[in-house]
């Protein structure tokens, strides 16, 4: 067997032995060896293959997979600038926390820096986004040797990945560059010696066993009646069930972004930006609290923000991750997820507390209901998106406009649903290729009747910037996913910030310049670029035609196209002031 070949095989292997099951390959010539070896694996049930022919979803479609799983997914790709294609996935990953595995083909060392075709220095390409990388040379003999040591650093990749390992760290991206030589292609199956591959584990054993980090005795927060907790991205769905829970028993309100589950239940804030907002106004003086504690990560509203920053506010915050979130540098204590466990003594008159908060936030329900509109409007259509989903089912959200439309939108009624996204860096790329890998997560788990339904919502420009995510081959496994996009074409949330402001645009010149800079408008017929990729496509003008599609519980991916105003996104927001 040639060197190339046992190498891909030992890797493979050992990825599966390490509990891997799906894995996504976005072919080359160079990654040859890798992309027998996973074909292999796939046609003896090992794991799932996903076969893609753009690196850049290839990169996101794992991301998705790995969100839906928890488990680590590899991404495989063949040399040059593919392997650069993957850094929007590895930044996201590393900013979320996401265990993605990067195994980039590369060339042997004879060719490096010789100019020889697609060949660049692919050792340290993703800079500091990834936890461990690793430079393996190309073999030239296989031993038996050279097999532990394969094999074993396949173990430290993945408990990289996991957060796994005698010191707790973060989990997130690793890189695995792996250098063949030719021949590339194995020998044909008569000469090939199935003996070279140096052997693994008996009963399929990983080649190292790692132990989880030692636990730490958490320290509770000290507990405090005026207190509000605003809750933001987090890396599990689990982590945001604990942290409701955990306001809920120290009577706590809590203003919560529309990630990891949609926020509902006892204390929940209805319309909780909107009241933060007038709290941060001194609209509400009554409501300013004393200790405001952040949980997670907040990405979407200036409004939360300006709360940290009120006068004599204490601002401690609960981190997922050993790096905290404290851009305006406010925050005097931080905690651990630990913190969750274990909520501090409910105080005396809490309950007023919340009351309070909860009523002030009921009270905007016609308000919104009215800036909503009966025609389509972003926050119309986030509404009916949230109100189609059930307990246990998944929503992808996109950047942008639509989770700023959802938060708003959202009255403490949701079902319990899953909501993904991806806001480690809060990009618009790879959005559909995500949610097409947490589609194919969701449909691991079990038949149809049993699996919980995947939605994506998410704007047009998201949509375009990732049409490559609908490319899927015939042969590949295909989601149920229905994605809903918001056409307003254009970039809708610049009108809703200073550079939509009316007296910025004061002339047709200021109009002008603002509609093709910031507006973006690219009149692509979503319907004909959906044709192409044979998905079905409808465009649907109104509310209840969307309630009524969405009712339907349909297999295979579908896209619904809603079209709405731009300059709606303004209107409302001023309304809602």
């Amino acid at each position: 067997m040639h060197p190339s070949t046992a190498l891909a095989t030992v890797l493979v292997d050992e990825l599966v032995r390490g509990g891997v099951r799906e894995a996504v390959l976005a072919p080359g010539s160079r990654s040859a060896p890798l992309a027998y070896a996973l074909e292999e694996a796939d046609r003896a049930g090992r794991l799932r293959l996903h076969v893609r022919i753009d690196e850049r979803s290839a990169g996101f479609l794992a991301l998705g997979l790995s969100r839906g799983s928890g488990a680590p997914v590899p991404v495989v790709t063949t040399s040059g600038t593919a392997v650069a294609n993957l850094h929007p996935a590895v930044l996201e990953a590393s900013h979320s926390g996401i265990p993605l595995v990067v195994l980039s083909a590369d060339r042997p060392s004879e060719l490096r820096g010789t100019g020889a075709n697609q060949t660049t220095a692919q050792p340290g390409i993703f800079a500091g986004a990834v936890r461990w990388e690793v430079d393996l040379p190309a073999p030239e003999t296989v031993t038996l040797g050279a097999g532990a040591h394969w094999r074993s650093t396949v173990c430290r990749a993945l408990a990289a990945a996991r957060d796994a390992g005698p010191v707790a760290a973060a989990a997130g991206p690793v890189h695995l560059n792996v250098s063949f030589r030719d021949p590339l292609a194995p020998e044909p199956a008569a000469d090939a010696d199935a003996d070279a591959v140096p052997a693994g584990r008996p009963g399929g054993e990983p080649w190292v066993a790692v132990a989880p980090a030692p636990a730490t005795r958490p320290a509770p927060l000290e507990p405090g009646h005026r207190t509000l907790v605003l809750l933001g991205d987090l890396p599990a769905p689990s982590l945001a069930d604990q942290a409701l829970s955990w306001a809920g028993e120290a009577g706590w309100p809590v203003l919560a972004e529309p990630f990891g589950r949609l926020p509902g239940g006892p204390g929940v804030v209805p319309h909780g930006p909107l009241v933060a907002g007038a709290v941060a106004r001194g609209d509400l003086e009554e409501l300013v609290p004393d200790r405001v504690v952040v949980v997670g990560r907040l990405t979407l509203f200036r409004e939360l923000g300006a709360l940290l920053r009120l006068p004599g506010v204490v601002v401690e915050h609960v981190s997922a991750h050993e790096r905290w979130t404290d851009p305006s540098h406010v925050v005097t204590r931080v905690h651990g997820p630990g913190a969750l466990v274990a909520a501090p003594q409910r105080q005396t008159g809490s309950s007023a507390w919340v009351h309070a908060w909860v009523a002030a936030g009921e009270a905007l329900a016609g308000r919104v209901a009215a800036a909503a509109g009966a025609e389509p409007t972003g926050v119309g259509v986030a509404r009916v998106v949230a109100g189609a989903l059930g307990d246990g089912d998944v929503l992808v959200l996109g950047s942008s406009t639509v989770p700023r439309d959802l938060a708003v939108s959202l009255d403490g009624t949701a079902a319990r649903a899953r909501v993904v996204a991806n806001r480690g860096l809060a990009g618009i790329d790879g959005t559909v290729a995500t949610a097409v890998g947490v589609a194919l997560a969701a449909q691991a788990g079990g038949p149809p009747a049993g699996r919980p339904r995947v939605l994506a919502l998410m704007g047009d420009l998201t949509f375009l910037h990732d049409a490559g995510g609908l490319v899927i081959g015939p042969g590949e496994p295909r989601p149920d996913l229905t994605v809903v996009v918001v056409n307003d074409d254009g970039g809708g949330i610049f009108s809703t910030l200073e550079y939509g402001d009316p007296d910025r645009l004061a002339g047709p010149t200021g109009a002008a310049a603002a509609e093709r800079v910031f507006g973006t408008p690219h009149g692509t017929d979503l319907g004909a670029l959906c044709s192409a990729h044979g998905v079905p496509h409808a465009r649907l003008d109104s509310l209840a035609e969307l309630e009524a599609r969405l009712a339907e519980r349909v297999e295979g991916l579908r896209v619904l196209e809603v079209p709405v105003d731009r300059a709606t996104h303004r209107r409302v927001r001023d309304a809602l002031r």
